[in-house]
């Protein structure tokens, strides 16, 4: 399917934010680890979560995706027995990186593969840390990467983890650690990348009732016998989603207020509204609704955008728009994503007319005249987005392959046609 987008006048519109995939696909699994029924209100329902849901009823644990909501019968933090399984996640690093560790609590063996691109996503430091807690993991094909098989207990003990690539190496492995056999301490030689997707972890681990110990992000542990325990648990809006609205109001000009957003997120991907802030849009709150206003010219910034990775190509493309040059640093770790999110970000940019330079870990975006052009974005859901809202300013822009945005926001496209802007 191809979208094609015109350009927008100055706006005045009003969106929801979908339910957060971060949150959802945690909460699936603390609550299949749990003791107790569970229901998720109001989850994400998209094609990663339904492969994270997919996964977990292979391995035993009765989950029923309803109407808005997901009731999940917890095993006590102990799956099943069975066959051996294959769990093929496709494109969902998220599932399969956190699905690894909850791998070694099954007493079978598991099987964790995906498509194409999946394979060529690193795993390694996960696997070498499930190893030293009692994981007997091999690789099926190229070393260090999927697909793996995951057998042994999971033991429990200390492990040094390298995240600098993902802090969901870190996340899989606090989200088990419930169900080992001893207490699981993790130490982090180096910052992780990411490292605001750990508060989100420890966020929904607690809320099912957990405890994490933590040095900031440098040591993390769970001890023996704690435990999650079954609740109703509702799931808030997603600030990686609302930062393509947000970025509306800052390409287009005018205003675009956002509903169903806790003020009191520990999501990172905030720091998108402080760096429009920046910019010079003007950006308020009250109860669940963020508003963000552009009145006059934006102009460039230098940023570090590690703890908010999310929406790096969602501020690349309103730098594009700015009235002066804009560097975003803590990229590198982006090239390990659905595609090279800086390659890809910066050759269409190139394509539009700005100018960018690319280094080891920043982006450099000088703004020049844009022209639209056909967008493919490699099945990778946040380039087609975020050149979407490009597109509402610039005009004669084509999305191909459009549908790729059900990975994370399936209405994406609806919403913008709800607002008249498609």
């Amino acid at each position: 399917m191809d979208v094609n987008i015109s350009r927008s006048p100055v706006v005045d519109v009003t969106f929801s934010a979908p339910p957060s995939k971060s949150y959802t696909h945690r909460a699936l699994i603390a609550a299949s680890l749990a003791a107790g029924r569970s229901r998720i209100c109001r989850p994400l329902d998209a094609e990663d979560t339904r492969l994270t849901a997919r996964a977990l009823r292979s391995l035993g644990v009765p989950v029923d995706w309803g109407d808005n909501e997901i009731v999940i019968d917890g095993t006590g933090g102990a799956l099943p027995g069975g066959d051996p399984v294959t769990l093929d996640l496709g494109n969902s690093g998220t599932s399969l990186r956190l699905l690894s560790s909850i791998a070694l609590v099954s007493p079978r063996p598991v099987v964790l593969t995906g498509n194409r691109r999946m394979l060529e996503r690193p795993l390694g430091p996960l696997v070498e840390a499930l190893r030293a807690l009692g994981g007997e993991v091999a690789y099926l094909g190229r070393s260090g990467y999927p697909p793996i098989r995951v057998e042994g207990r999971f033991s429990g003990g200390t492990a040094a983890v390298d995240a600098s690539m993902s802090s969901q190496f870190i996340s899989s492995i606090l989200m088990a650690g419930p169900s080992a056999d001893g207490d699981v301490e993790l130490k982090v030689p180096e910052m992780p990348a990411s490292r605001s997707y750990l508060d989100v972890t420890v966020d929904v681990m607690e809320a099912f009732g957990a405890t994490v110990g933590r040095d900031g992000y440098t040591r993390f542990r769970v001890r023996r016998g704690t435990r999650y325990t079954g609740r109703e648990y509702t799931v808030e809006g997603d600030y990686s989603s609302a930062s393509y609205f947000f970025a509306v109001a800052a390409i287009c000009g005018g205003t675009v207020r956002v509903n169903c957003l806790s003020p009191a997120s520990v999501q990172g991907d905030r720091r998108f509204l402080d760096a429009l802030e920046a910019m010079g849009c003007l950006v308020a709150a009250s109860g669940d609704t963020v508003t963000v206003t552009r009145e006059d010219e934006l102009f460039g910034i230098t940023i570090d955008m590690s703890s908010a990775p999310d929406t790096v190509q969602t501020l690349a493309v309103v730098a594009a728009t700015a009235a002066t040059p804009t560097t975003i640093t803590g990229v590198g770790h982006l090239q390990y994503k659905e595609s090279d999110r800086v390659r890809v970000t910066a050759e269409n940019l190139q394509r539009m007319g700005a100018g960018v330079s690319v280094g080891a870990d920043r982006i450099t975006i000088t703004p020049a005249p844009l022209h639209g052009v056909t967008v493919n974005p490699v099945d990778d859901h946040r380039t087609a987005m975020s050149f979407a809202v490009l597109g509402l300013g610039v005009g004669g822009m084509t999305i191909r392959d459009a549908e790729c945005v059900g990975k994370s926001f399936p209405g994406f496209w609806d919403a913008l046609r709800g607002a008249g802007l498609l």
